[in-house]
């Protein structure tokens, strides 16, 4: 009569997710050599990073691994997965990043990470050489990220629109837009933007000044900054561009990488036409922004989706504000 022999316990407690840790510890490493300013070497956002850091992760966490037993090939995918989801987290924990970026970024990273996870796995059973292999990793941000900041960013433009019909005369809509006094978080938080990080407003007051008229913005985290007026018809149509002052974005405030009018991001200019209609009037916003990295495929949806629906939080705003007795 055959015995199955009796399984080894592991060598210490929680010994099962040392490959966890060592890959979270690779990534933290990584992210610490990439912090570099924006357009440096060596930046956050550079693609030597932000493709290929989580791929390093990845193959850390199945060559951690396969050092002590034969792993199954959905272990490659999910262990790696697992550990770019606690890397990210272990980003914001020591501080190196901000709740924005970390919640847009960790989808993008848990997948390269069972890329990286798959590509190991294959290493270490079809071939010989899986720490020759994972040493080539290692090499490949840091010699990238050495000149990749040379290059050009790619740049995408586009504009984000919509529209409501609101029960109210335009001139008191009008008043509303240029007159957005004491906002409430309950007004405004139901937008993305805000439920991840970004400071709330406070108050848009437009007024008239040596230079023009302009709309003063001042959102929570003492943000600030200034629209300038560059096409406007009483009660009809405005256009804003944004202008921003060397203190209007505090340290920390937001995260480096999405600072309006930085290096990977901004809304160039945002505009409201008001046009009458059988039921009330037609109050329509237009943003124009930018974005600049080397994962604009990425990015850009990511864009466009908050704006719209940033444009739909400000179309309610000012519906209830005209609308209130």
């Amino acid at each position: 009569m055959n015995i199955e022999p009796a399984p080894i316990p592991p060598l210490l407690p929680f010994s099962r997710w040392w490959p966890l840790v060592a890959g979270v510890l690779a990534g933290l490493a990584l992210r610490l050599l990439f912090s570099g300013k924006p357009g440096s070497p060596y930046a956050t956002m550079l693609g030597a990073f932000v493709y290929l850091g989580p791929v390093v992760v990845g193959a850390v966490t199945v060559y951690a691994a396969e050092r002590t037993e034969r792993r199954t090939w959905s272990y490659y995918l999910w262990a790696p997965f697992v550990a770019n989801v606690f890397f990210v987290l272990g980003t914001l924990l020591i501080m190196v990043e901000g709740l924005i970026c970390a919640i847009v970024i960790v989808p993008l990273f848990a997948m390269l990470g069972s890329v990286g996870g798959l590509v190991m796995g294959t290493v270490c059973r079809l071939t010989r050489w899986p720490k020759q292999t994972l040493y080539g990793l290692w090499a490949l941000p840091l010699m990238f990220g050495a000149v990749e900041a040379r290059l050009e960013l790619p740049v995408r433009e586009h504009v984000v629109e919509r529209r409501l019909i609101i029960d109210a005369p335009a001139e008191r809509i009008w008043r509303e837009i240029h007159q957005a006094r004491s906002i409430r978080p309950d007004e405004v938080d139901a937008a993305w933007f805000f439920r991840i990080g970004v400071p709330l407003p406070q108050a848009g007051i437009s007024q008239d000044t040596p230079s023009g008229r302009v709309r003063s913005i001042t959102m929570g985290k003492s943000v600030h900054f200034e629209q300038v007026v560059t096409e406007w018809e009483e009660n009809r149509h405005v256009r804003w561009a944004h202008r921003y002052a060397p203190d209007s974005f505090p340290a920390h405030a937001l995260d480096d990488h999405v600072v309006l009018g930085g290096h990977y991001f901004d809304v160039d200019s945002s505009a409201y036409w008001l046009t009458p209609t059988a039921q009330g009037t037609e109050l329509r916003v237009r943003m124009t922004y930018r974005v600049s990295t080397p994962f604009n495929w990425y990015a850009d949806p990511i864009a466009r989706s908050m704006l719209e629906n940033f444009e739909g939080v400000l179309l309610r705003f000012y519906e209830r504000r005209s609308t209130r007795g």
